[in-house]
């Protein structure tokens, strides 16, 4: 398994890439193949919240989907470790629904990040075409596209992927019916599920 430890707006010890090292190597009896884990410590010391000055995200990439996991706190290896303890138990439930429901999904998702083009008009207010809508001058929308490879899924695969990249939501295509569905979380450790009808 490879170990990609980076800092953005700060510097990584030695003994801290270390102790990463070390307690991520846990990792790899709660997730077969794991090929490459990511860690990302981000720090903000203009943030006026001093408990939210460091960000930490992991990213687990095997032949699965991607698997992520994301914490702040007031210094790095606090939230090192609150990161890693999402990571576990999003890797845990992966476990337990793996347990009862077989066949799953191992395809990555890839995704793609389009981009605005921005075209000044002759009277000089721009107009902007994002995801498809032409915005003229300093509108208020914003907006991120993104496309992603699909592979029709099952309600429990749907489930599974959603708690893997720790979302409250997961966009997908039925398996069984064709249509674009999506599953989100609710109080109480319930889901819901929205079906699409395409005319």
């Amino acid at each position: 398994m490879d170990i990609v430890v980076t800092g953005r707006h700060c510097t990584i010890s030695p003994e801290l890439r270390e102790v990463v090292t070390d307690r991520l190597a846990t990792v790899s009896r709660l997730r077969d193949r794991v090929i490459r884990v990511e860690v990302d410590f981000n720090v903000d010391d203009n943030t006026r919240d001093p408990a939210h000055a460091t960000n930490v995200q992991l990213t687990l990439r095997s032949k699965g989907p991607v698997i992520r996991a994301e914490a702040m706190a007031s210094d790095k290896m606090a939230a090192f470790d609150m990161a890693l303890d999402k990571l576990k138990a999003q890797l845990r439930k992966a476990a337990d629904r793996r347990k009862t429901h077989r066949g799953l999904r191992t395809a990555l998702v890839a995704d793609a990040v389009s981009t605005t083009a921005q075209q000044p008009e002759p009277d000089g207010v721009e107009t902007r075409e994002i995801a498809g809508m032409v915005v003229t001058g300093d509108g208020p929308l914003v907006v991120r596209e993104k496309e992603f490879d699909a592979t029709p899924l099952t309600l429990a695969q749907a489930l599974d992927e959603m708690e893997l990249v720790g979302h409250d939501f997961f966009l997908y295509q039925d398996k069984d019916s064709g249509r674009p569905s999506v599953v989100y979380r609710r109080k109480a450790y319930n889901y819901g599920v929205l079906h699409l009808n395409v005319s």
